[in-house]
């Protein structure tokens, strides 16, 4: 009885050690990835009023243009939201009545 507790309480202790090795190899990374997040924090900050990030005025001005042909390609126009999700109305359709009374009520 003695040695299986031993046993049980080995396993138990190999395995927190095993699991804490695989917890400290986890927090390593490699130098790359640390450079790619550290390059998207760094456009997020810079990017924070959501626009284009480092644009040139004919940049900007190309943009306008291409906006303003969506717009007009696909119904926008002033005073209309283009970014808003569009909004359906659905009505129900008008039926004719459908006569119910029972067939012998016919003659």
């Amino acid at each position: 009885m003695l040695t299986s507790t031993l046993v049980g309480l080995r396993a138990v202790t190999s395995s927190v050690v095993i699991t804490r090795n695989l917890a400290a190899a986890q927090k390593a990374t490699d130098p790359i990835q640390q450079l790619f997040l550290d390059k998207i924090r760094e456009y997020k900050q810079k990017s924070a009023g959501g626009k284009l990030l480092d644009a040139s005025p004919a940049i900007q001005k190309e943009l306008k243009a291409e906006l303003d042909k969506l717009e007009k390609q696909y119904g926008g126009g002033s005073g209309v939201d283009m970014t808003s999700f569009p909004s359906f109305k659905f009505e129900e359709p008008k039926l004719d009545p459908i006569n119910e009374q029972p067939a012998a009520a016919k003659k």
